[in-house]
This record gives C-alpha cells, sequence and structure tokens, in this order.
C-alpha cells in the first residue's frame, strides 16, 4: 500500500485573490492581505493570461518567442500591480506568486477549490456600461464558486473631485511662494 493513500495531502485553507492591475484589483490584493493575516493563511495572487486572440488564434500560428514575451509582460505586470498595492510583498505572510496562462475564470476557481479558501476579486466600477461589459470573468468566477467570494470595490472620489482632477495642470503644483516670484 502507497503511503500517500494512508496519509493523503492535507492542505489548509487559503486566500487567493485575482490581480489584473486595475484599481479594483489592487483595492483586492490590500483587502486579501489582510484576510490572509486574520486567518493566519497563506496568500495566492494569481495573474492569469490567454494569448491575444484567444487559444484556438495561437494554435493556428504558435510561436514560442512570442509565448515567452507574452508571459515575460504577465510577469511584469502582476509585479507592477503587486508593487502599485503594496509596494512589496507582505514578509509575515507564506505569498506565493502565479502567473498562469489559462482562461482567469477557471483557474481562480481551481485554486480556490475548497469551502475553506477565500477568493478575493476586485468589483470593478459600478453603474457603468463598461464595468459590465468586462464583469464577465467575476460572474463566471461568482456562478461557478466553490469557496466564497469576496468582491472589493475600488476606492472612489465623489465625482466633483474626480472632475477637479482632470484638469489640474503641473503649475498646480508649484509652491505658492515660487509662482509669486515668476519661477
Amino acid at each position: 500500500m502507497n503511503t500517500t493513500e494512508l496519509f493523503p495531502e492535507v492542505r489548509t485553507a487559503r486566500v487567493v485573490v485575482g490581480v489584473t492591475g486595475s484599481a479594483s484589483s489592487g483595492a483586492a490584493l490590500r483587502r486579501a492581505v489582510y484576510e490572509a493575516r486574520r486567518a493566519g493563511t497563506e496568500l495566492v495572487v494569481v495573474l492569469a493570461w490567454e494569448p491575444p486572440g484567444g487559444e484556438a488564434v495561437y494554435r493556428r500560428a504558435p510561436e514560442p518567442s512570442l509565448l515567452r514575451l507574452w508571459n515575460r509582460q504577465a510577469r511584469e505586470r502582476l509585479d507592477a500591480a503587486v508593487a502599485e498595492a503594496l509596494g512589496e510583498l507582505p514578509v509575515d505572510l507564506h505569498v506565493e506568486t502565479l502567473v498562469v496562462r489559462a482562461p482567469a475564470a477557471e483557474t481562480l476557481n481551481a485554486l480556490a477549490d475548497r469551502s475553506s479558501d477565500l477568493l478575493v476579486l476586485g468589483a470593478g466600477p459600478r453603474r457603468s456600461i463598461a464595468g459590465y461589459l468586462r464583469g464577465k470573468v467575476r460572474r463566471r468566477v461568482v456562478s461557478t464558486a466553490k469557496a466564497p467570494v469576496l468582491l472589493v470595490a475600488p476606492l472612489s472620489a465623489p465625482r466633483a473631485v474626480r472632475r477637479e482632477l482632470r484638469r489640474i495642470t503641473p503649475e498646480d503644483f508649484l509652491r505658492q511662494t515660487d509662482a509669486g516670484q515668476g519661477r
């Protein structure tokens, strides 16, 4: 008898977070760190990607050098998303970062495959047609998930503040004394 049959691998619960580099995925990553610390579990940070046009298009004309380039770009996007949201990976947690070439919904649900896991995703923009169209992955994940799913909305500024921020110019950041002296 095989020892693996006697002692099956026991995996503790973990927090899985999907990132894309968007504001809502940054908020999801920060919340996932909080949840992993609170529960004392492992944090798995995932960026899933597919070749431009999808796998079917790539299979028609496979090019390994392009595949390596796209994989490297996905890794850079994951690293940039982590740096933007957290600065650096937390040292007090066991963190695994994964770049996976597969559909995002299937990847996330495969990684958070137990009811004791927690799957954290960005909720995307609210009340917009673009948010609805881009929410396809979120809807698929939520409808097929075995683990609880936590959707995290990005921080948003009131409309009047966003309007003023769009009008800011570099000169607005000059100090008052510099502006008065003609600099």
